[in-house]
Order: C-alpha cells, then structure tokens, then sequence
C-alpha cells in the first residue's frame, strides 16, 4: 500500500501544524513541497482541482487546503483510511 502523500509549501503555518499532527500521530507521509517542485504542483492541482495547501492525498481519499479541526472531521468521511492510518 502506498503512503498518504501530504502536499505542502514551507513557509504555510496550516502545513507546518498539519506536519506537527502527523508527526504525533505517527502517520508516515510522503512530504512534497509543491514551491520547489512544478511537477508536484501540476499532480496536487490535478488530483485536487486547486492549488492550496496542505492537501492530503491517500489513493482515492482526497482532502485538500485544510486545517488540522478541518482535517479530523474530513478524515471521518473515509473510515477505512482513518482506520488504516491509526487515526
């Protein structure tokens, strides 16, 4: 099974606290930082539709520009990649 991938730019405080969440859950994330990248970038807003951070990607659960209250709620919508991801 693939990892969650987590699409981020550096200087976003919302991707700095959605690092720090995963960090303490344990979750392990392919972490791309779409300001260096153009390529990650063009995938995020292909996979999404837009171009806001963070934007978590795991197979067909997709949530996108979030903060971490946004995220513990969006996550429930997807009860078999919460489960998987020890959430």
């Amino acid at each position: 099974m693939s990892k969650p991938i987590l699409y981020i730019k550096s200087q976003c405080p919302w991707c700095k606290d959605a690092l720090a969440y995963f960090k303490t859950k344990n979750v392990d994330l392919d972490e791309r930082d779409v300001l260096i990248s153009p390529q990650d970038m063009a995938d995020m807003k292909k996979i999404s539709g837009q171009s806001l951070t963070p934007t978590f990607v795991y197979d067909d659960c997709v949530i996108a520009d979030f903060s971490v209250d946004e995220f513990t709620v969006a996550i429930d919508s997807y009860p078999e990649k919460k489960a998987l991801l020890g959430l």
